[in-house]
């Protein structure tokens, strides 16, 4: 009896031993992470632009310009070889294939599924102009900023309102970058100079006939800015325009070749520092527009902490 008793003793102190080893072992191993599958999908940030450009127009505009599929040629250079945007999400429409429906079926497109981290952009280059709005058959206290798609229509223009609503799609944490180099004041005060003026230099200007013109004669009406917020409500995005308000924005032959002032300035200044902030690379651009002549004053909009971000996410 006392035999058996001191071998079961034995196997008990031997089991302890052996124990104790396995969990020595296991606590000098490193911890594995446990994975947690959910069933909410996520992505890496993104980056997506939609650049429309538009040199012809419909023949009864008779408003042809010269620069501006060139503007979105190269602006999708600088994306793709300097930002990385992915070609495969960049969208390029151009000259009567910028209708009015395919635009904003197309920023429909960039908006869609964005989250936060996505970068966006949105270029337009090629005519402005600025209507009074219309609500059935009163005239609105306001007028609103147009761009002027291929197919221009002066009873149905692309208005502010219409940019402005699918802008405010954009979910919070996601950038979005509006260029429009583009003018839509028909109070132009000021000329563009050139330093050589055998070059053409035309405004990207659209003016409406009178009869649409007649609407807000001899009334001081309210301007709705394109792609701006409402007075009192943060903006979401940043947006670079083409001129101040009594200005027009160039459409002329610079460098051997045409293109817009604004574009023009911006594609080299990025070319040069690409890494710079918003705010940064809107002092450079006036400087170098200053410096060839010309006199348009380009504007930057956008919540303060948006502007000191990299241009395009860096």
């Amino acid at each position: 009896m006392v035999y058996i008793i001191g071998v079961l003793m034995a196997i008990a102190i031997i089991g302890f031993i052996v124990v104790s080893i396995i969990k020595k072992k296991k606590s000098d191993e490193p911890e594995v992470p446990i994975s947690v599958t959910t069933n909410t999908t996520t992505r890496l940030p993104i980056k997506k632009a939609l650049l429309v450009g538009i040199n012809i127009y419909a023949p009864s505009l008779d408003s042809n310009l010269s620069g501006c599929v060139n503007d979105v040629q190269d602006i999708r250079s600088v994306l793709v070889d300097l930002y990385k945007f992915d070609p495969v999400n960049i969208r390029v429409v151009t000259d009567e294939r910028a209708t009015k429906a395919n635009i904003i079926e197309r920023l429909q497109w960039l908006l869609n599924d964005t989250k936060a981290g996505d970068e966006l952009v949105f270029h337009y280059s090629g005519h402005g102009s600025q209507v009074a709005d219309r609500n059935g058959d009163e005239v609105s206290d306001h007028l609103d900023e147009i761009i002027c798609p291929h197919d221009m229509n002066w009873d149905d223009p692309f208005t502010d309102d219409i940019l402005s609503e699918i802008i405010s799609k954009l979910p919070k944490g996601a950038n979005l970058t509006v260029i429009a180099d583009s003018c839509h004041s028909g109070t132009i005060t000021r000329d563009l100079v050139q330093k050589n003026p055998g070059n053409k230099i035309k405004a990207r200007y659209l003016p409406p006939p009178f009869d649409i013109t007649s609407r807000a004669l001899d009334r001081n009406l309210l301007v709705n800015k394109i792609a701006k917020s409402a007075r009192g409500v943060p903006q979401n995005h940043v947006l670079i325009s083409g001129c101040m308000d009594d200005q027009t924005s160039a459409d002329a032959y610079i460098d051997g070749r045409y293109n817009g002032a604004l574009t023009w300035a911006l594609v080299n200044t990025i070319k040069m520092n690409p890494y710079a902030t918003y705010q940064s690379t809107y002092v450079t651009v006036l400087s170098k527009l200053a410096a060839v002549g010309y006199a348009q004053t380009p504007q930057l909009s956008g919540d303060a902490e948006l502007l000191t971000r990299p241009l395009f996410g860096g």
